[in-house]
């Protein structure tokens, strides 16, 4: 274990001495020394991998000495990678605001450029269609407030409405009332009548009787 140890420790003070040659160097050949420390650190990944089975099958008192150090490793491992990534993209994206200055240096421009018409004629259509597109939601809400006033003015109606037919309904209620107690009182009015007719008739035929 020590031996696949410090070969691994070795190769990863090789990838250091690498990154400080990538801070220095040019950037075309920036390419070449990421893919060797790729390769290297390919390389230590898979020791740390059999360091992880040799740290087992050592002595209990050597057992956890030897786990920190291939932890250690690993975690160099990990770092490092990181670290490449970021190296890499920082390249890209220098080489591709570099592309974009070259591109903007060399192109020509001139007032009648057949794709500036284009991109002008798009961004008018694109305005054109928000513009329509905004009037007919305007028309659209239009249209339902309208329809919820034409509802509120249905309803206020059919309130107005509701209220005269519980009027008529409570008249009518009172003049049916009203003609039975006409009827019941020319009931008993009729009473009244062949009573006083009955009575009259005694009256005027005691006095016939008694006074001639």
């Amino acid at each position: 274990m020590d031996i696949l140890y410090h070969r691994t420790h070795a190769l990863m003070e090789e990838v250091h001495r690498h990154f400080g040659r990538l801070q220095r160097c040019p950037q075309d050949e920036c390419h070449l020394i990421e893919q060797e420390i790729q390769s290297l650190l390919a390389t230590i990944n898979d020791n740390c991998s059999k360091l992880d089975i040799l740290v087992n099958k050592e002595l209990p008192h050597r057992r956890v000495s030897a786990r920190v150090q291939a932890d250690q490793l690993k975690y160099d491992c990990r770092h490092y990678q990181t670290s490449l990534q970021n190296a890499i993209h920082r390249r890209m994206v220098q080489e591709q605001e570099a592309r974009e200055r070259e591109e903007l240096l060399t192109k020509k421009f001139s007032t009648n450029e057949e794709n500036t018409a284009i991109m002008i004629d798009h961004s008018l259509q694109h305005n054109s269609s928000l513009q329509n597109a905004h009037r007919g939601m305007d028309e659209l809400l239009g249209s339902g407030s309208s329809v919820l006033q034409n509802l509120r003015e249905q309803k206020v109606s059919l309130k107005g409405a509701h209220k005269k037919i519980l009027d008529i309904a409570n008249t009518l209620g009172m003049s049916n009332t009203v003609m039975r107690l006409i009827e019941k009182r020319a009931y008993q009015d009729k009473y009244v009548l062949f009573g006083g007719m009955f009575v009259t008739c005694v009256i005027m035929f005691l006095v016939v009787k008694y006074l001639t």
